[in-house]
């Protein structure tokens, strides 16, 4: 590094510090900066009139089940609005998942701040999606982490929902039941980390 060349800054990267490579890459990045994306030209992301951070396709398949859980916690962990993030075991489940809990906080210029606790199960689906069974069994597993009462549950996937998935957690939203249920498909964490560059980088998503 004394000589300051790109050379000697790659061969460390590629060969003296392997295991440092994460943490070199996510220093490439800071919050707002921009990372390389696969564009043939500039033209036509601009004759699309993009407004907002532009999301692009990422390499999921890079992630062992267990990444993508740590992806989603760093997600939230570093997100204001969102306190105390942690790892949940229920050896109960009947996938043996790791769920997470945060709260999240709302500031009403009336009222205060606002909290609600917000459990996140992980799926880290290529081959299928969200079912309705599945949505189900995972509001079920909700009443194992009560009390006290889970505001919140967050379905955050690699993959995609069902359509009848998609009309079940719409449905669920309409009733009195105090739970609401978010959906979090692959394009709406390819939005949000298209916003969080260094995240991509650490997880080498691209």
């Amino acid at each position: 590094m004394h000589f300051g060349q790109v050379c000697d800054f790659d061969d460390i990267e590629r060969v003296d510090w392997p295991v440092a490579k994460a943490s070199l890459r996510k220093s490439l990045y800071a919050q707002d900066d921009p990372i390389p994306v696969n564009v043939g030209d500039l033209e036509e992301l601009i004759a699309s009139k993009p407004s907002g951070p532009i999301p692009t396709k990422l390499n999921w398949a890079k992630l062992t089940e267990g990444e993508f859980k740590r992806l989603i916690f760093s997600l939230t962990a570093g997100e204001p609005g969102y306190e105390t993030p942690e790892w949940l075991t229920q050896t109960r489940a009947a996938d043996k998942g790791r769920d997470l809990s945060v709260t999240r906080v709302a500031k009403d210029g009336l009222s205060g701040h606002l909290r609600a606790r917000v459990i996140i199960q992980c799926k880290h689906w290529l081959e299928r999606s969200i079912s309705p069974t599945d949505v189900a069994l995972l509001k079920e597993q909700m009443a194992l982490w009560e009390p006290p009462r889970v505001d919140v549950l967050i379905i955050a996937t690699s993959g995609r929902f069902t359509t009848d998935a998609v009309v079940a957690i719409e449905k669920q939203g309409q009733s009195d039941r105090a739970l609401r249920i978010e959906m979090w498909p692959e394009s709406h964490l390819e939005m949000l980390l298209a916003a969080r560059p260094a995240l991509i980088a650490e997880f080498e998503l691209r």
